[in-house]
């Protein structure tokens, strides 16, 4: 009986590695596409059975097909899980060309990862989940960079959910209030250590999002809206 596989994107730390966490005791085979060699090793280490951890760029798309490729050899791909993210928070004119690249590596990396998926599928039997932000649902101050990647970020989602409509693809869009992570520690002068210790724990997010995508057979969660008591 082949293994029903879940592809994460960005699962070495934070929510990413939470919902690897939970979706491994659910039995579900793991696939982690992630840059961090160090952390993908420690992660081989601890799991070892039901996981599956590829080191690349998900914005090369060499890396992507090639993953995609080998994990689809693996068993079933049931889930596509875009987690990956990078930001930075600055007044409005202060974003740079380096500022921009770096924002949408999320956003470009949801899009290879999706289309090289879609196609080992067939177009079929597949669960897209894009984690994205509450960002995506409104504007912020100092957020104008974010915003802008996380509502293209919607876009791409709303758009795949219009082409598959009817079909056995289901897209489900996932946005999170703040959390208490990683994320925060190279944006310090934006979000206090102090501040964020008061963020949702992303083992709760995470728990609300596996429950969501895994319990139900007869119907599809489309989207997830997680806020902050």
């Amino acid at each position: 009986m082949k293994k029903d596989i879940m592809i994460i994107t960005g699962g070495c730390s934070g929510l990413g590695l939470e919902i690897v966490k939970q979706a491994i005791s659910k039995d579900i085979f793991v696939c982690n596409l992630a840059r961090n060699k160090e952390k993908m090793e420690k992660l081989d280490k601890m799991f070892q059975e039901n996981y599956k951890g590829f080191v690349g760029d998900i914005t090369d798309s060499e890396f992507v097909r090639n993953a995609i490729g080998e994990i689809s050899k693996l068993g079933n791909i049931v889930y596509l899980v875009n987690c990956a993210e990078k930001a930075c928070f600055k007044a409005p004119t202060q974003y740079n060309c380096e500022d921009i690249e770096l924002s949408l590596n999320g956003l470009k990396g949801m899009i290879l990862c999706s289309t090289e998926t879609l196609k080992v599928k067939n177009e079929e039997n597949l669960k897209i989940i894009n984690i994205m932000s509450s960002a995506a649902l409104k504007g912020n101050k100092q957020e104008a960079l974010y915003c802008a990647t996380k509502w293209g970020e919607r876009g791409y989602t709303e758009s795949l959910k219009v082409a598959y409509k009817g079909t056995s693809v289901k897209v489900i869009g996932v946005y999170p209030g703040g959390m208490n992570t990683e994320f925060w520690n190279d944006n310090r002068d934006y979000v206090s250590e102090e501040k964020s210790n008061s963020f949702m724990n992303p083992k709760d997010v995470a728990m609300v999002i596996i429950d969501n995508i895994t319990s139900y057979n007869t119907l599809t969660v489309a989207d997830i809206i997680i806020e902050r008591n």
